[in-house]
């Protein structure tokens, strides 16, 4: 790993800052996404994917301090998606709205992994009850007489996969409307003052 530059340092802040907030709106909202590795993706779209790793660390340790116990315990799959958004925008680079196809194999790509992480922490450590909105989604299906497991791997599948989806929009858009300056930091071009 090359010696990280103060930008570099600051953007990668600035992703975890990302995180808490969007994952804090999505628990105050009661949503059934999560909105807490848009940072994460940005940083391992921007950088790759072992910096994309730090952001989600960095936000799951704050949040799970300030906010969201929960938080701690998922923090495994903020390393997973970090990793694997880097390794996803090395294949697919989407990096701008006219390439918006690109985000459903690379959401994918991201979800799978995680899924099976998060479902196994949800379903073995809380029992099916996180501080997510889609928990409700959950019991409705275990209260229909699914197995609590597969009620959990069900939702947990279809909400991460459009909570990447959606992480991965906004990480476009973050991109996309990033200054010139900044979008050369991740190819260690000197460009004015940065």
């Amino acid at each position: 790993m090359k010696k990280m530059s103060i930008s570099q340092i600051c953007l990668i802040a600035l992703a975890a800052v990302l995180n808490v907030v969007g994952g804090n709106i999505a628990l105050i909202l009661r949503l059934p996404i999560y909105l807490d590795s848009v940072g994460t993706m940005f940083a391992a779209a921007l950088f790759g994917p072992f910096y994309g790793m730090i952001p989600g660390i960095a936000s799951a340790v704050i949040s799970g301090v300030t906010t969201d116990i929960y938080a701690f315990y998922f923090l495994p799959v903020q390393l997973i998606i970090g990793f694997m958004t880097g390794m996803a925008y090395r294949i697919w680079k989407p990096r701008t709205w006219k390439e918006t196809w690109k985000i459903i194999p690379a959401a994918l790509m991201i979800s799978i992994p995680g899924t099976i992480v998060s479902s196994a922490i949800t379903a073995l450590v809380f029992g099916g009850i996180t501080s997510s909105g889609s928990t409700a989604l959950v019991q409705l299906l275990h209260g229909m007489g699914i197995n609590l497991t597969l009620s959990v791997c069900i939702v947990q599948g279809i909400t991460d996969f459009a909570d990447r989806a959606i992480s991965l929009c906004l990480t476009a858009a973050i991109l996309s409307a990033l200054p010139m300056p900044f979008k050369a930091i991740n190819k260690g071009e000197k460009h004015g003052t940065l």
